[in-house]
């Protein structure tokens, strides 16, 4: 569907040929021309610095830079490497006590384009409620900073920092291993806690148990298992088993008999085994001119719904300001998009249930937290701020007798349930859109609603895996590590998915038309990687370039005095080169080790020279003046944790301020939901609480 068809897209510096651009014309927009009369400007120069350029009134203009449009280091030079270190990032990625590595192609540049993708399509929803345009501020630092919620929160509460973590993922207390050596390359595998991930982890150890090798997992308890409390010592003695099982695995055997037994564990693909999938060919994503990748989603258009009613201007602030979403996400993917969505102004009611409480609602990451409550999780509210929490049993067939009111109320249902989950409810798009024509459906998943991976199993780090990230991120004599240890996919897809539903929402004004939109987290990941993808398709084989990229005159990551301090300097001409040896001499990195990492940032960049320290939480929360400056974290009082700082969402609108409120404790707004937007009466509502409706 062309949602921007008739819009042109003026870019400004490097902009043509950034994701931005190519999100803006996989809906149709026409990239180029003059600023003069374009619907869309985008510039990763700055608003103050794209010189006399004619915006009109009505004119959304996107700015995307390293450091933003304002604050005390706007100015600042960066690029990739330089963002990623400002912003938290880079000092994640690598294995333990060794030297920092950049994650594979332009990770957070990537990121950051997605989050304005979201704003512009924001911005152009509010263009249709108010007629007005505006400038939408984007920080890559920023942005970065804002997939380290885990960070962050454990830095807030108990003063501990993440580091480092090599082939593992960092889950606040535990560190687990995800990346596994096999015969002939490497694969991808988490055991997952509880209820999600019991039967894939009794998959594993019965396949081990049939394979002769020494297994200490036999007979655990999987439904029992929390990754956050397993001690260590045993967590130690299951990895070493689990090591020496996969060493003798091949990937043939990872993807036909570890998916046939249904094992947590895919590929750790090169790009040349992202062209050849036949998932990737069954759901066409690669029929396109130039075999590249061009759609971030794939979406299906709705019948016209003339009497859809129109979406005015709600009661909270924010571009979104009047849009209606009913919210089914859990974990990261569906919270984060909900979340976006809610803190630009629209109203969220999020469904829960405490037969399956929200992964967020049960890790324990702090010491502020415990095994014993829902509500006393701050993962849990950072990633549900702006919403209300309706607890539904929807095995309960009463239940619809508040669920369908809200089908007619909403204007946008959000799920990233397994594919298929939504139909045995009832809740697919087709009968939602029986329902209530001009409804728009945002479904995100690993694989997408089709194809035949549709319904496998797959977390963050699986898209990352078979998108070629994972196989590119590391130092070209040692192994690949995860790309940057924190989530990826599950805060790109959210950003995707938002963008999509704001275009949808305001071609369905301009059309009566709702539709199905669903994101794919392996596709927007490949989208990530189109250049080594591109590469491959020309006969090349990309392998890991540790802090080097392609384009970059020279880049690099030196120590700096103290334990585990570094700075990241990008050199973009051999000017660049000669101003750096002037203040350096020939030995950098003997220059960088006797000094603060923070004063070679300051004085390098008083030189013109693109540089900043590999800062930490404690860095960003309690020294950064711009990350301070631009508010990225916003303090809302918790119900049970009391006041601190909540990621706020990474985008600043010069018209259209917003102000996110609290998450909800689980069901705090049931009754207020029921009565208040669903019209129930009381006494209905005490028989829908006695027959369990509202567990």
């Amino acid at each position: 569907m062309s949602f921007l068809a008739g819009h042109r897209v003026a870019a400004l510096g490097g902009m043509q040929d950034r994701p931005l651009a190519r999100f803006l014309a996989s809906l149709g927009a026409e990239i180029g021309g003059p600023v003069e009369g374009a619907s869309f400007v985008i510039d990763d120069l700055g608003r103050d610095n794209i010189g006399e350029q004619p915006i009109g009134a009505g004119t959304i203009h996107v700015s995307v830079t390293p450091f933003g449009s304002d604050g005390p280091r706007a100015h600042w030079r960066g690029g990739e490497l330089v963002a990623s270190a400002m912003g938290g990032a880079l000092r994640l990625t690598g294995e333990p006590g060794e030297k920092p590595v950049k994650e594979a192609g332009d990770a957070c540049t990537f990121h950051a384009d997605m989050v304005a993708a979201a704003g512009a399509m924001a911005a152009h929803f509010a263009r249709g409620t108010h007629g007005a345009g505006q400038h939408v501020d984007v920080s890559i630092q920023q942005v970065a900073m804002s997939r380290n919620v885990n960070g962050v929160l454990v830095w807030q509460f108990d003063k501990r920092k993440l580091d480092r973590a090599g082939g593992c993922i960092a889950y606040g207390k535990a560190k687990v291993r995800v990346i596994w050596r096999l015969a002939d390359g490497w694969c991808f595998h988490a055991l997952m806690t509880g209820r999600l991930g019991a039967p894939a982890n009794r998959a594993l150890s019965d396949w081990m148990d049939e394979a002769g090798v020494d297994n200490p997992m036999q007979g655990v308890d999987w439904l029992a298992y929390n990754r956050s409390t397993l001690p260590a010592e045993t967590r130690a003695g299951w990895e070493a088993a689990m090591a020496r099982f996969f060493a003798s695995r091949t990937k043939e055997e990872i993807a036909t008999e570890g998916r046939r037994r249904g094992i947590n564990a895919c590929v750790v693909n090169e790009p040349a085994d992202v062209i050849a999938d036949p998932h990737l060919e069954a759901r066409g994503f690669f029929n396109t001119p130039s075999g590249l990748p061009e759609r971030f989603a794939l979406i299906t258009q709705g019948n016209a719904a003339p009497a859809a009613p129109a979406i005015h201007s709600g009661e909270r602030p924010g571009p979104l300001s009047g849009v209606k979403v009913l919210d089914f996400a859990w974990a990261l993917v569906g919270s984060i998009t909900t979340k976006t969505l809610g803190d630009l102004g629209a109203e969220i009611v999020k469904i829960e249930t405490r037969n399956r409480p929200d992964l967020a609602r049960l890790d324990v990451q702090v010491s502020a937290s415990s095994d014993r409550s829902f509500d006393d999780k701050p993962w849990f509210a950072h990633l549900n701020t702006s919403k209300r929490s309706l607890t539904l049993n929807l095995k309960e067939p009463a239940a619809y007798e508040v669920l369908n009111p809200l089908i007619d109320w909403a204007n946008v249902v959000v799920e990233n349930f397994s594919p298929g989950t939504m139909a045995k409810l009832g809740l697919d798009y087709e009968k939602l859109a029986e329902r209530n024509p001009g409804i728009v459906m945002v479904s995100g998943s690993v694989y997408g609603q089709t194809g035949p991976l549709a319904r496998e199993w797959g977390v963050d780090g699986t898209g990352g895996a078979l998108s070629g990230r994972t196989f590119l991120t590391g130092y070209p004599d040692g192994p690949p590590v995860i790309p940057g240890a924190v989530p990826y996919g599950d805060v790109i897809v959210p950003f995707v998915m938002a963008a999509n539903v704001a275009a949808a929402l305001q071609h369905r004004r301009e059309t009566g038309r709702g539709c199905h939109i669903d994101a794919s987290m392996y596709e927007i990941c490949v989208q990530q990687m189109r250049d080594f993808i591109a590469a491959a398709k020309r006969g090349e084989h990309p392998q890991r370039m540790g802090n080097t990229a392609p384009g970059i005159f020279f880049q690099e990551v030196y120590p700096a005095a103290g334990e585990d301090r570094w700075v990241a300097i990008s050199l973009f001409s051999e000017e660049d080169r000669a101003k750096l040896q002037a203040i350096a001499g020939p030995d950098v990195a003997a220059w960088t080790a006797q000094r603060d990492d923070k004063a070679i940032a300051e004085q390098l960049q008083a030189a013109g020279i693109a540089a900043g320290a590999l800062q930490d939480c404690e860095d960003l929360l309690e020294h950064d003046p711009q990350i301070a400056g631009r508010e990225a974290l916003v303090q809302l009082e918790h119900a049970i944790l009391g006041q601190f700082g909540h990621m706020n969402t990474p985008l600043r609108f010069s018209r259209d301020r917003f102000a996110p409120f609290r998450a909800p404790s689980m069901g705090e707004h049931s009754h207020q939901v029921a009565r208040q937007i669903c019209g129930l009466e009381e006494g209905v509502i005490d028989r829908l609480r006695e027959q369990g409706v509202f567990q």
